[in-house]
């Protein structure tokens, strides 16, 4: 587990639940979702760790080895392991299955809404970011950097996750959660512009 605040248990245990609902829409199978839900980022290194990209992998490898101690089936070890190593957004790999598509939909929904909101604050705070540029907050004239201004990781990666849900009901809450940030935006600009 990581000591990353945006990561903690509440991150997971958020992630299950909705892991849970898009399961039962799709029919999915709970033997593989729940538990890679649970364990998907039992190893995430920080954002700006060189092998970041790797965090999914190095997890798959340790979920299966916590299932294994506690004599999980191992006939869901192989879709598990997929599921865990699908979810990154950064690892950028496409899910084969409806299981593993589920726990990437439930992990992405996580970062949208007011909880996204909330969760990119967070990050932006352990690099020292500011909330936005005052040359230009909306990044219309320059290039985005999530790394100085936390406003820019919506434009950057944030308001990109809607377009990519595998599952109907991700794309649903995904619509609602990015329209919710899409406001937000809006009300930070009045707010900065009086």
């Amino acid at each position: 587990m990581t000591t990353d605040p945006a990561h903690d248990l509440s991150h997971i245990e958020r992630v299950v639940a909705a892991a849970k609902s898009f399961a039962i829409a799709e029919n999915a199978k709970p033997e593989v979702v729940i538990p890679a839900a649970w364990l998907h980022d039992c190893i995430s290194l920080p954002k700006n760790h060189p092998e970041r990209h790797n965090s999914s992998k190095l997890a798959g490898i340790g979920a299966i080895r916590v299932l294994a101690e506690i004599n999980y089936p191992d006939i869901f070890f192989d879709e598990i392991t997929h599921a865990i190593e699908a979810h990154s957004y950064s690892a950028n790999i496409v899910p084969r299955t409806i299981e593993a598509a589920i726990v990437q939909d439930a992990d992405r929904i996580d970062a949208l809404g007011a909880i996204g909101i909330a969760r990119c604050i967070q990050v932006s705070n352990t690099f020292n970011a500011r909330l936005y540029s005052d040359d230009d907050p909306f990044c219309q004239q320059r290039e985005y950097n999530d790394r100085a201004f936390c406003v820019d990781h919506f434009y950057n990666k944030l308001f990109k996750l809607e377009n990519t849900m595998n599952t109907e009901a991700g794309r649903k809450e995904a619509h609602k959660r990015t329209a919710y940030m899409k406001g937000f935006l809006a009300q930070l600009q009045n707010e900065i512009e009086q």
